[in-house]
């Protein structure tokens, strides 16, 4: 099964990307992969304080992601695998990527502007080097459901 893997956080752009990503997914009749990446938190605290610091982060990049799925299964049907991962963005990705031969192509949103955005720009300049096609979905980008 085709699976689009889409990179999730609180942006307007991973929205869109989500979308495009299902619109596809489901005129192929794929699959959907939520990927919530919670940065690593750089806090010198104790030991419990830290843990719970990254705790936090790791349920709120859950929840946004449950949230998206959740969504995506009202407007789709589609209802998406998740995946929450702890750690740099790019490298994360790349290790997904790498161990997941199922995922057909990588959705990212960009963000308007001057600055895609990291991801967008890493894979971007990479993207000879990706194991699968990569999609740039700009942000606010909206297509016909029946478009394929």
């Amino acid at each position: 099964m085709r699976t689009f893997l889409v990179i999730m956080d609180e942006t307007k752009e991973a929205r869109s990307a989500l979308r495009f990503a299902s619109r596809r997914a489901a005129a192929v009749d794929g699959a959907v992969h939520i990927l919530a990446l919670v940065a690593q938190q750089n806090v010198s605290a104790f030991g419990a304080v830290q843990a719970t610091i990254e705790q936090e982060a790791h349920d709120r990049a859950e929840m946004l992601a449950h949230s998206a799925a959740g969504n995506l299964f009202s407007e789709s049907g589609i209802m998406p695998s998740i995946t929450v991962m702890v750690g740099g963005g790019q490298k994360l990705v790349a290790q997904f990527l790498s161990d997941h031969s199922e995922v057909a192509a990588l959705v990212l949103g960009a963000a308007s502007g001057n600055h895609p955005g990291p991801l967008v720009q890493h894979f971007s300049d990479n993207a000879g080097n990706l194991p699968c096609p990569l999609y740039i979905v700009p942000e606010g980008y909206d297509e016909p459901e029946n478009h394929s």
